[in-house]
This record gives structure tokens, C-alpha cells and sequence, in this order.
């Protein structure tokens, strides 16, 4: 076991920081289920910036053709944005969303390459790595698409936090209060709209398996370590005042005009 733990912790190691918690059933599964996901991982591919158009293997039966990624390019010039550095986002950009992306891609071979005869485990740890790999890529694509300018918070997003959470002062309180609370740690403070309920929510997802799954996301603040020790080190209060600073809300306000456009009764 302690092999495949080895193997598992190298896997995710870049994505999900580990904390000690006491070793259950549970646990000891999911830690075999990565380990196998680990071992059965190919060398992923590079990425490149063209659309794949076949499958890259024949799938199993039963399974997914599995079509290369295209990972969206950095969606603002980051020499452009107050208290954080040009260095910053490429290194978060190239080393954490694109390997992000490499991982998708690896796993997704090996599930379309994996038959339902295969071990439960095996099949168990590549569909739990998808989903991890997955979430990292669309959590970051939507952390980049909202750092463009800065400005005050746009009206839509605000009329409906205010709304929610008793003015924009207490929301804004609340979801910097969330992001210090991961502080030398790992996940993510997220706002989300829940179409369950038809309201906004804020919660923390400590690592890329977690979110709401009636949610459209709409506020995504990145709170893992390779988002802000390269300029802050350990302050990440100071970390968290530069990303609000340099909100794009316009675009905020397209993905949260976006989600009250949806109808009722999807949930």
C-alpha cells in the first residue's frame, strides 16, 4: 500500500496540498483508486493550440472517444495588473493550468482505453481523476477570465449579493473572510448561483473533486499556494485585496446575468 500511496501523492501532488487526517476505510480506498489512476496514467501529451479532430485512440466499448484538449489562452496581458506579477501568472498559467490540461488529456486516454472488464478500482481512480482534472481546468479558465481590469463591482452581481447577503460590504466581508480561512492550505472561494434554490451561495472547495453540481460559478478565487506565494509569501489577506482589485466585473456581471436568464425547473 505504501507503494501506491507514493504513486498517487506524485500524481496530484501539484493540485490537491494534502492535510493530515486520521486514515479511514474511505480514505484508504480513494487512496488506492489515485494510486491506480497514477499507474495507469500515460506520458500526457503537449499541448498544442489546434482543435483535435479525431479521436486519439479508438475507444473501449462503451467508453468516450477521447478528443484533445484546447486550452484558452491567458485572457489579459498579465504585465497589466496592480499587486500581481507578470511572473505570477505565468507561472500559474503554464505550470498549473496547462498541466492541469496535460493531466486531463493523459487521464482521458486511459478511460477511453480502459475496458468495463478492467478492475473496479482502476476504472474508480481514472473517473475520479477526470473529475478532478477536469474541474482544475474550468476552476482556473474562469479564475483568468475574471482578473482583466478592476473597477467597482457591476451592477447586476451587486443588486443580487446585496440582496442575499445583507449589502455589499457583509458579502465582500464574508467571501474574503472564506478565502483567509484556506490560507496555507489549499481550494478555492467560489460564488456561485444555484439554480436548486435560485439564489447565490459562497462556499470553499478544498481541492478540485468539490462544488455544487446545480451551480453556475461566478466569483472563483484561486486560494492555493501557487496563486500568491510568489508575490506574497504568507500574507494572503494582502493576496486577496489585489485580486479583488482587479476583478473584470463586467464579466461577472455577464456570467451572473447568464444564470437568472436560465429557466426554472432545470432542478
Amino acid at each position: 500500500m505504501s507503494f501506491l500511496v507514493q504513486v498517487a501523492r506524485r500524481l496530484l501532488g501539484s493540485m490537491v496540498q494534502e492535510r493530515h487526517v486520521p486514515t479511514t476505510r474511505r480514505s484508504m480506498i480513494r487512496t488506492t483508486s489515485l494510486a491506480a489512476t497514477a499507474a495507469w496514467l500515460p506520458q500526457c501529451r503537449s499541448v498544442t493550440a489546434s482543435t483535435a479532430t479525431e479521436p486519439l485512440v479508438t475507444p473501449a466499448q462503451g467508453a468516450e472517444p477521447m478528443l484533445q484538449y484546447t486550452p484558452k489562452p491567458l485572457p489579459f496581458d498579465p504585465t497589466t495588473l496592480a499587486g500581481l506579477s507578470e511572473k505570477l501568472m505565468r507561472s500559474h498559467y503554464d505550470n498549473n493550468y496547462l498541466g492541469a490540461v496535460r493531466k486531463l488529456d493523459g487521464v482521458r486516454q486511459r478511460l477511453a482505453e480502459t475496458t468495463d472488464d478492467a478492475p473496479g478500482y482502476v476504472l474508480h481512480g481514472l473517473a475520479q481523476g477526470e473529475l478532478a482534472f477536469k474541474h482544475s481546468v474550468v476552476l482556473h479558465e474562469l479564475y483568468f477570465g475574471g482578473l482583466v481590469g478592476g473597477g467597482s463591482s457591476g451592477s447586476a452581481t451587486t443588486a443580487l449579493l446585496a440582496e442575499r447577503f445583507g449589502g455589499a460590504a457583509a458579502w465582500e466581508s464574508r467571501f474574503r473572510a472564506l478565502g483567509a480561512s484556506l490560507a496555507g492550505g489549499s481550494g478555492w472561494a467560489i460564488v456561485e448561483y444555484d439554480l436548486h434554490e435560485r439564489a447565490p451561495r459562497m462556499y470553499t472547495a478544498v481541492d478540485h473533486g468539490q462544488g455544487l453540481s446545480s451551480g453556475i460559478p461566478l466569483l472563483v478565487l484561486d486560494m492555493y499556494e501557487h496563486s500568491y506565494h510568489m508575490d506574497y509569501g504568507t500574507a494572503a489577506a494582502r493576496y486577496i485585496d489585489a485580486y479583488l482589485a482587479n476583478v473584470h466585473w463586467e464579466e461577472i456581471d455577464r456570467r451572473t446575468e447568464r444564470a437568472l436568464r436560465l429557466p426554472d425547473g432545470l432542478f
